[in-house]
């Protein structure tokens, strides 16, 4: 179970059926937490008769760090995680939830809890293989004529994986029939993660309206090209956790701290669906409208050549000074 979503009952009403469980958590929330790291992937605590579900939110959820301060000392299971442990974790972080879940084994021959505990069977190698087999089973569905202001003409193209997951989205700027958009490419390229905050409401606190905005006039301005438009949130962590991470950045944590405090790592982006995405349009190579060279390396790693790097920055204010600061100075952006 998601450790962010478990209940009382829920939690009573398995110890019962089938045994004490453990809290499974991120070597990132566990070094937050101070726990030793005996094991590789996930970290998994013994449920003691005491820990009830106030507490497993409170070892998994950061927003309560100041509320219950003293938490501990934690007994650390040393041995290492199965790959149910770790499919757990990486099911919580696919469902946009907080990456930490409670583990109870059902042995060999045990007869299975209740039908009120909600069980539903998936392989865990299938859980780990998601992101892969949703990229290969994307599909286009539809393009259609969207002229937007200062980029006309221009095109936008929906994908969505065949199990109806996430929607990707690319807009095509430019006349489609000229070189700037001639197949294999070189075509000019941005990959822009959807930002709710930036994008639709002008945040300050990232610059993320300003590249979506800024990418769609210089590829404008340049002749032509596409813009991928992912389903990857903050950094791949989700709306509801980008928030989370927000109100640590208000305690004082930057921007990768605060991913590594809800228990995420630095960055979960993937690009293989954004590969996907450009050979499904005719694309082999890019000039990439970036300034991480993070991007520049997966999207390579993901079978597309990048030629070349196209700086992609613009002036900072006093709400997103130190934000960019710790891309340029922790996460490498070249600004």
């Amino acid at each position: 179970m998601a450790a962010e979503t478990v209940t009382q009952a829920t939690l009573d009403l398995l110890r019962n059926a089938i045994g004490p469980g453990s809290l499974l958590i991120t070597h990132d929330r566990a070094a937050t937490l101070k726990v030793p790291l005996y094991t590789q992937d996930v970290i998994a605590l013994p449920l003691t008769a005491d820990c009830d579900s106030d507490y497993v939110r409170a070892v998994a959820d950061p927003a309560t760090d100041l509320e219950h301060p003293l938490k501990g000392p934690f007994r650390v299971d040393r041995k290492q995680p199965g790959v149910t442990a770790i499919a757990a974790v990486r099911l919580a972080k696919l469902a946009g939830l907080l990456p930490a879940a409670i583990l109870f084994t059902l042995e060999t021959g045990h007869s299975r809890p209740p039908v009120g505990a909600g069980i539903t069977e998936v392989a865990a190698e299938d859980i780990l293989a998601y992101q892969d087999i949703t990229a290969e089973s994307l599909q286009l569905l539809v393009r259609a004529r969207v002229p937007l202001e200062g980029a006309d003409p221009a095109e936008l193209v929906a994908f969505r994986p065949s199990d109806g997951g996430p929607e990707h989205y690319a807009i095509l700027i430019g006349d489609k029939a000229g070189p700037a958009l001639a197949p294999p490419g070189p075509v000019l390229a941005r990959l822009h993660s959807e930002c709710f905050t930036g994008d639709l409401l002008a945040s300050l606190r990232c610059d993320c309206g300003d590249q979506l905005r800024g990418a769609i006039k210089t590829i404008a301005e340049s002749g032509g090209g596409v813009l991928l438009y992912l389903a990857q949130e903050g950094r791949g962590i989700g709306l509801m956790n980008k928030l989370r991470a927000y109100r640590l950045q208000d305690e004082g944590y930057d921007t990768l701290e605060a991913n590594r405090r809800l228990g995420f790592a630095e960055d979960e982006r993937l690009y293989e669906v954004a590969a996907r995405m450009l050979r499904m349009l005719g694309f082999q190579k890019v000039r990439l409208l970036t300034n991480n060279p993070h991007k520049m390396a997966a999207l390579e790693a993901a079978g597309i050549e990048v030629v070349g790097r196209v700086p992609h920055h613009f002036p900072d204010n006093i709400h997103n000074r130190e934000y960019l600061h710790t891309k340029a100075t922790k996460a490498g952006h070249l600004f």
